[in-house]
């Protein structure tokens, strides 16, 4: 069953994407976890950690410098960030190196930075 309103004379939305919108609603799971991913990307630390992370592989100590903090902070976060599947690490030998998991990631910040910039 479609449901069908009528068009807002203020925003003149187009009924037929409205109506697709409407009826393509996530299921409860996937909105659960959308929720939760957004969470992750509302912590200046872990922006911060994922900005350094854009176009290279870092270990705990680069990033800890690259941001000023203490590793065993830095260890935290990437920590939350790999639960959430937003980075990965290497290991070689002794040492992690990070990196996004993928450029998803970097293009969700760069999306929501072309939105912040929009006039």
């Amino acid at each position: 069953m479609k449901f069908y309103m009528e068009q807002c004379e203020t925003c003149k939305y187009n009924l037929r994407i409205l109506n697709k919108l409407k009826n393509e609603i996530p299921d409860e799971a996937t909105i659960s976890h959308l929720v939760e991913v957004f969470k992750i990307f509302g912590d200046n630390t872990r922006i911060r950690i994922l900005w350094t992370l854009f176009d290279k592989e870092l270990c705990v100590y680069d990033i800890a410098e690259a941001l000023n903090m203490s590793q065993s902070a830095i260890s935290h976060q990437l920590s939350t960030l790999k639960q959430a599947r937003l980075i990965k690490a290497r290991r070689d030998g002794k040492n992690a190196f990070y990196s996004l998991d993928d450029d998803h990631v970097k293009r969700i910040i760069e999306q929501v930075l072309i939105h912040i910039d929009e006039k």
